[in-house]
């Protein structure tokens, strides 16, 4: 039985971060549809650079907001013109590097899954270990761009829930919440709320609030 002692620290974690990240951005990931999926692979990318999650946010909204929300239209697009949309977003030092990796990971996805995500899903046969393998074949999304790809995927490829990361687990951990995905599945009352909740704990961390939350909570 989950003690209510965890009960009220998550529910402190969601009233302070009640969005996911990509709730946040407006990508609808559980929809499973190419273009929130992509949308979601491209902010993981920007997410494993090494910048501020803020930054990376920013960046991708302004991509966005430039019309670059599928593949398609993100591989029509010139390399200086990505470059110029993440300088003017704060990636003044990683804007030409980001712009190239974001390219090549486009290019691939289009001429190797039609610029479908789902593609690479049967491709890997829905198996968790081949998903991250050919994930990790995109430039620019590494071990800890797929584990934030993972974060949100997980509501639409059912053979990844239960998942959380490293992050959040450790923040997980130092609240008193379990050091498991199934632990932490164990605390939301839904499944959507996992990836709202794994993201509330990274923000937590990052922002240094687990003393003020465990103080909340008690």
């Amino acid at each position: 039985m989950v003690s209510a002692d965890k009960r009220a620290i998550v529910r402190t974690v969601l009233a302070r971060h009640p969005r996911s990240h990509a709730e946040g951005l407006g990508i609808a990931v559980a929809r499973n549809k190419p273009m929130p999926l992509y949308q979601w692979l491209l902010v993981s990318l920007l997410f494993s650079a090494r910048i501020g999650a803020g930054q990376a946010e920013k960046a991708a909204r302004a991509l966005f907001r430039k019309g670059w929300r599928t593949a398609h239209r993100m591989a029509a697009t010139e390399w200086e013109a990505k470059v110029r949309v993440l300088n003017r977003a704060g990636y003044a030092r990683y804007d030409e590097s980001t712009a190239r990796y974001i390219g090549d990971a486009t290019e691939l996805l289009v001429t190797r899954y039609e610029g479908d995500l789902r593609r690479l899903r049967e491709a890997a046969k829905r198996d968790p270990a081949q998903e991250r393998r050919l994930l990790t074949q995109f430039k620019g999304v590494g071990a800890v761009g797929v584990d934030i790809f993972f974060r949100e995927a997980q509501l639409a490829w059912d053979e990844l829930y239960p998942f959380a990361d490293a992050k959040a687990l450790e923040s997980a951990s130092a609240l008193g919440l379990g050091d498991s995905p199934e632990a932490l599945a164990e605390l939301v009352e839904t499944r959507a709320e996992l990836p709202r909740l794994l993201s509330g704990l990274v923000r937590v961390s990052l922002e240094g609030e687990t003393e003020s939350v465990l103080a909340e909570a008690a």
